[in-house]
């Protein structure tokens, strides 16, 4: 194995280097986690959009269709092809390269209807400001190769850290998913209470999405590969945020509150450049949450795995 493709690596993510790549791989898992979306009812917290990390890329999972085969959608990012497969043995594929979104999303629903699985989406980007309808989409069209491999390669070392944290906690918790409307890798704790109701504003999203979504009280942790950070940062934060969270001692260093975001970072650089990753990114995703839990009452007891220390 190379540096670059070995089992433990945490590959370089500048920002600078692949905005463009970025913002157009963002719209391409938009326009398949539509389709799942569309074809699927509506789970706790949204949980049935988000795609997943894989041994190649990313995909939808299985999907069922109200008249056609379950089928799945797999974005290889090792081979760099979109891959449908259905349960009826029917496959097809396109190669991901430099492509008009617009383009793209012709050819993904042509692919569909070919397979028996045509699907209908809105076809508005969500989470995106002055966001382009799909079909109208020529702007973002960049798509480098490399780029999107080392980023997949971060998304497997963090779902790998995310998994032992995960693992952790007893109560409540989400998967480990990649929500495609920012593009962000994140898993989700609960405390079991309900929240009041979220305040919403994220561009193209109803009232409704965040009021789904924040339903009841979270400690919600991640990875989104944008500012701040010149690679991206890992993030934690609470909903409702208690009194006194964002002021706590005790992180590790480099980590920081961001009144932007209204979470704490922790800059990618440093945890791939560490002495060990995992155990910095571990002792961020810990503190933060041990915060949110203390501060606002959580039973950590019946909680944490062995009722002790998350």
């Amino acid at each position: 194995m190379t540096e670059q493709t070995s089992a433990r690596s945490w590959p370089a993510l500048p920002v600078a280097d692949w905005a463009a790549t970025r913002d157009t791989l963002q719209l391409y898992t938009q326009v398949i986690g539509k389709v799942r979306m569309a074809n699927t009812g509506l789970s706790n917290h949204w949980w049935n959009v988000p795609l997943y990390v894989t041994a190649r890329g990313l995909t939808t999972s299985l999907v069922p269709h109200p008249t056609g085969p379950s089928f799945q959608i797999d974005l290889d990012l090792v081979a760099h092809r979109l891959e449908v497969s259905t349960v009826e043995g029917r496959s097809g594929g396109l190669p991901l390269g430099p492509q008009a979104v617009a383009d793209f999303h012709a050819d993904v629903m042509g692919l569909l209807e070919g397979l028996g699985v045509g699907t209908e989406i809105w076809p508005v980007p969500v989470e995106i400001p002055g966001a382009i309808p799909f079909p109208d989409d020529r702007d973002h069209a960049a798509y480098d190769p490399d780029a999107v491999h080392r980023f997949w390669l971060g998304l497997v070392q963090t779902t790998r850290v995310l998994t032992t944290f995960r693992d952790r906690f007893v109560g409540k918790s989400s998967p480990v998913h990649l929500f495609w409307g920012a593009l962000d890798l994140a898993t989700t704790r609960f405390s079991g209470r309900t929240a009041p109701d979220h305040p919403g504003g994220a561009p193209n999203c109803g009232p409704h999405v965040m009021l789904e979504a924040y339903s009841h009280e979270v400690s919600s942790c991640g990875y989104w590969p944008g500012p701040p950070g010149e690679e991206g940062v890992f993030y934690s934060y609470a909903y409702p945020e208690p009194a006194g969270f964002r002021d706590i001692t005790g992180l590790p260093q480099g980590a920081r509150w961001d009144d932007g975001l209204g979470e704490f970072v922790l800059p990618y650089e440093l945890v791939r450049t560490a002495a060990d990753p995992d155990a910095l990114l571990l002792a961020f995703l810990q503190r933060t949450y041990e915060a949110a839990a203390d501060l606002a009452g959580w039973d950590r007891a019946a909680l944490e795995r062995g009722g002790t220390g998350g």
